[in-house]
C-alpha cells in the first residue's frame, strides 16, 4: 500500500489496514485530547474509535489531498448518525511518513460544526 491510501484508510476509519504500516515508535497528536505514543496504545485507540464507529452510520468525504515525499495530508467531512443525532466534523490529518515508509507521526484536528452550517458547504 502506497502513502496515500495508508493516509486515506486511517482517515476514513479503516484502521486495520493500517497497522502493518505503523512505526513502533508512532506518535498521534490529536488536538485538543492529547498525544497517544507507541504502536500498542495507537491500535489501541484505533480500536476504540473503530467501535464507535459501529454505533453509528458514518460518512466520510474526502475534500482534498496532499502528497509530499514523506508527508500526506487529508482533508474532509464526518458525518455520524444515530436515531435522531446527527454530528458533522470537519478533520485534518496530517501524517508523516519515516524513511522506512512508516507511519511516524499522525496529527489530528477535528472540529464540530454546526447543522446551520452544513448549508453553506
Amino acid at each position: 500500500m502506497n502513502k496515500r491510501l495508508i493516509a486515506e484508510s486511517f482517515s476514513m476509519g479503516r484502521f486495520e489496514e493500517t497497522y502493518s504500516y505503523l512505526s513502533d515508535s508512532i506518535e498521534w497528536n490529536i488536538i485538543g485530547e492529547g498525544t497517544i505514543t507507541g504502536i500498542e496504545s495507537v491500535i489501541q485507540k484505533c480500536e476504540e474509535t473503530s467501535n464507535y464507529f459501529k454505533s453509528v452510520t458514518t460518512t466520510f468525504n474526502v475534500k482534498n489531498r496532499i502528497i509530499g515525499e514523506h508527508q500526506v495530508v487529508i482533508n474532509g467531512l464526518a458525518v455520524f448518525e444515530k436515531k435522531d443525532e446527527v454530528s458533522f466534523i470537519d478533520a485534518c490529518d496530517i501524517y508523516t511518513f519515516n524513511d522506512n515508509g512508516l507511519l511516524q507521526k499522525i496529527e489530528s484536528y477535528c472540529i464540530t460544526i454546526k447543522n446551520e452550517a452544513m448549508h453553506d458547504k
